[in-house]
């Protein structure tokens, strides 16, 4: 999928935006004022939207969109990271609690070798990790699929790739109010029905058929009436 990064008016710092053109997936990749993803269908090959960042740069987007790409790509099995908006989803726990450490004890003694036993011991919050190691993979967009799969096996073995991959993951797979997932094309890829609150009026008309919801999303879930047989307090 084709990116672009334009840079809006200064507020405080000169606000920056992720454009996404139509290409995968046939759509614009789509997010609400709310902060909800989507994919809208594309009208035409120029057709974009601008998606404020909270804590990434233009340039730093554009990297570890990339790197998720080549991490968790799209082929003919499905679409990958670029397509369920993980970079967005990773620019967003970045900027809260989770990128500050607010839930981690981060205080001495700190460990930089022991991740392979505790898990990470170190003094860097996520958003430090991430801003630090950005500063050597600059330009790492620009490369060819085969540089960068090159470059990522450089750094395969550091803290901050394990981080990277796993916020990836994270990215596929969460609840699409955190970012990532967009359209919950993680959970279709997997056959994943997201938070069913129930399957009360499918037990008669699917029995001894195999049941394979639509994915539906936490805010889907919760914005339905309670069923007959659900828990109504």
């Amino acid at each position: 999928m084709p990116l672009a990064i334009v840079l809006h008016s200064p507020v405080m710092r000169r606000r920056q935006f992720l454009i996404l053109s139509a290409a995968s997936v046939g759509g614009v990749l789509v997010y609400t004022l709310g902060g909800q993803p989507s994919l809208l269908p594309a009208q035409d090959d120029n057709s974009s939207i601008r998606i404020p960042l909270k804590f990434f740069t233009a340039s730093e987007a554009l990297i570890v969109a990339a790197a998720a790409s080549r991490i968790f790509p799209s082929d003919q099995s499905g679409p990958g990271a670029r397509e369920a908006g993980v970079v967005i989803f990773i620019d967003r726990q970045l900027a809260g609690p989770w990128g500050r450490d607010g839930h981690r004890y981060a205080h001495e003694p700190f460990e930089d070798g022991a991740a392979a036993e505790f898990g990470y011991q170190g003094k860097a919050t996520p958003s430090e990790m991430y801003r630090e190691a950005l500063k050597g993979l600059k330009g790492f967009d620009q490369l060819t699929p085969s540089e960068q799969d090159a470059k990522l096996r450089t750094i395969e073995t550091t803290v901050f790739f394990e981080l990277l991959r796993r916020n990836t993951i994270e990215g596929m797979f969460c609840d699409p109010q955190h970012g990532g997932n967009v359209d919950m094309v993680g959970w279709q890829l997997i056959g994943f029905p997201g938070p069913r609150m129930t399957n009360y009026l499918e037990i008669e008309k699917y029995r001894g058929e195999a049941f394979r919801p639509k994915p539906m999303s936490l805010a889907q879930a919760t914005a339905h009436p309670n069923r007959p047989g659900e828990d109504e307090s």
